[in-house]
C-alpha cells in the first residue's frame, strides 16, 4: 500500500504530498548480431554473398586507381571500369552476362559510329562539322530510341541499345574538341573490358546464382503449392458446421496467389537463362520456353482452385446430409488431382519423366465418371434450387480442374521428352 507524506503548513490546512516516485532508466536493447543473422540466415544467405561478390568486384577495379602503375596505364579512365561493376552487376550470372554483353556490344558499335561521324564531320571544317555532327547525333538518337521501344528489340537488347545512344553522343561530341579520339576509344573499351572481366570472374566462379536453378525449381514447387491448397479446400468444404464454427478462419488461399502472380518472375528468369553457360543439367538448348507454358498451365489450375472460394464462402450452402453424400467421391478425386500435381512437380524436380498419359490421365478420367454418374442432371433436377445449384458448382470447378491436370500432365510428359529427362 503506498504511503503518503503530511506537511504541516503554519497558516493553512495540511496538504498531502505523493511520494516521489523512482525514475526508472529507459533500457534500451539491442538484438544481437548472431541472433539477427540466425533469424535471417536460411532467407537473406544468398543476398549476403551477391554483397560480398560485389564488394569483391569493386576492390579489384579500384585497384586501378589504388596501385600506381596500373593507374599510368588507363588513367583517368579507370572510373569507367568501376560504373562497368555498378551497372552490370546484377543478382543472378545470366542476367550479369546479358547486361555486360549488351554494354559491350553497344559500346562497340557507340564508339565505332561516333568515330566516324567525329571524322567526317571534321573533314567538313569550321561550321559544317559541328552541323555535320548534330544531324548525325539527332539521326541515330531518334532511330536508336525507335528500334529500342520495338518488342523484340526491348526485351532482350534494351540496355545495349541505351548504351549506343549514349556512347555515340559521348564520342561524336568530344571529337569537337579532341585530336585523341581514337586513343580516348581505346582506353575506354579497355577499362569497359577489364570492368566486364571481372564482373564474369567473380560472378560465375564465386558460389554463382543461376536463374535457370531458380526457374526450374520455382515451377517444381508450385506443384506442391497447389496440391496441399486442393486437399486444404475439400477438406475445409466437408467439414461439420460446428467445426467450422470452432474455427475463426477457414482455407488460405495463399498457396494459389503466390502462383497466380509469378508470370513476371517467369519472364524475367526465362530470358536470363538463357544466357547462362552449360552447368548442371541444363545445357544451352534447354526448352525453357516449355517452363513458361506449364507456368502458364499452372495458373489456370491456380485460377479453378481459387473460384472455389465462392463455394466456402457462399451463403447458401446444401445441407450436411447432400454433402456427405458425395464427400466420397469428391475427395477421391481431390486426392487423386493432388497425388498427380506432386507426382508431376517430382519429375520436374529431379528431371525424371512420367508416363502421364498411362498412369495420370487415365487415373484423372475414371475418377471423373465416376463423379460424372454420381451427380448427373437427373439427380440434381430432384433437389431444391439452391442446394442443386451449390453442388453442381463444385462439381463442375472438379471436373474443369481435372481437365486442367490432364493438359498439365501432358505438358510435363512433352517437358521430359524434349529436354531429355532421365527414365525411371
Amino acid at each position: 500500500m503506498n504511503s503518503s507524506t503530511i506537511v504541516s503548513i503554519p497558516d493553512g490546512d495540511e496538504v498531502v504530498v505523493p511520494p516521489q516516485e523512482k525514475k526508472k532508466k529507459p533500457r534500451i536493447s539491442f538484438p544481437s548480431i548472431s541472433s539477427f543473422l540466425g533469424e535471417k540466415a536460411p532467407y537473406d544467405t544468398k543476398k549476403v554473398i551477391h554483397g560480398i561478390k560485389v564488394g569483391i568486384s569493386l576492390v579489384l577495379v579500384s585497384l586501378l586507381y589504388l596501385i600506381r602503375p596500373l593507374y599510368d596505364q588507363v588513367g583517368d579512365n579507370a572510373m569507367w571500369a568501376i560504373m562497368t561493376v555498378v551497372v552490370v552487376y546484377e543478382f543472378f550470372a545470366g542476367a550479369t552476362l546479358c547486361k555486360g554483353v549488351n554494354r559491350g556490344i553497344g559500346t562497340t558499335l557507340g564508339g565505332g559510329f561516333g568515330l566516324a561521324t567525329a571524322l567526317l564531320a571534321k573533314e567538313a571544317g569550321g561550321m559544317g562539322h559541328a552541323i555535320g555532327v548534330a544531324v548525325a547525333v539527332f539521326v541515330c538518337g531518334a532511330v536508336a530510341t525507335y528500334v529500342r521501344l520495338l518488342t523484340s528489340i526491348k526485351r532482350t537488347y534494351d540496355y545495349g541499345v541505351m548504351i549506343f545512344i549514349l556512347t555515340f553522343n559521348l564520342v561524336a561530341v568530344s571529337g569537337l574538341r579532341g585530336e585523341t579520339i581514337v586513343q580516348l576509344a581505346r582506353e575506354r573499351l579497355m577499362t569497359i573490358g577489364m570492368g566486364f572481366g571481372v564482373c564474369i570472374f567473380t560472378n560465375l566462379f564465386i558460389h554463382p546464382m543461376w536463374a535457370s536453378d531458380e526457374l526450374h525449381n520455382s515451377v517444381a514447387s508450385r506443384f506442391e503449392a497447389l496440391a496441399s491448397s486442393i486437399d486444404g479446400c475439400l477438406a475445409d468444404y466437408f467439414k461439420l458446421s460446428e467445426e467450422k464454427e470452432n474455427q475463426a478462419a477457414g482455407f488460405n488461399f495463399s498457396g494459389c496467389k503466390s502462383v497466380l502472380y509469378s508470370n513476371a518472375k517467369d519472364d524475367v528468369l526465362e530470358k536470363f537463362a538463357r544466357w547462362e553457360p552449360w552447368h548442371g543439367k541444363f545445357g544451352f538448348s534447354h526448352p525453357w520456353d516449355k517452363y513458361l507454358d506449364i507456368g502458364n498451365t499452372l495458373r489456370d489450375v491456380a485460377a479453378t482452385i481459387f473460384s472455389m472460394k465462392g463455394c466456402l464462402r457462399s451463403p447458401r450452402q446444401p445441407s450436411s446430409t447432400l454433402k456427405q453424400s458425395i464427400r466420397g467421391q469428391c475427395e477421391e478425386l481431390g486426392s487423386t488431382l493432388a497425388s498427380s500435381m506432386r507426382e508431376l512437380g517430382d519429375s520436374i524436380k529431379t528431371m525424371r519423366k512420367c508416363r502421364a498419359s498411362f498412369l495420370i490421365v487415365t487415373k484423372l478420367e475414371t475418377k471423373s465418371e465416376e463423379l460424372n454418374l454420381l451427380v448427373s442432371p437427373s439427380k440434381l433436377g430432384e433437389l431444391k434450387n439452391d442446394e442443386g445449384l451449390a453442388i453442381a458448382s463444385l462439381v463442375f470447378l472438379l471436373m474443369d480442374l481435372a481437365g486442367q491436370v490432364e493438359v498439365l500432365a501432358k505438358k510435363v510428359e512433352e517437358l521430359g521428352n524434349v529436354a531429355n529427362f532421365d527414365s525411371k
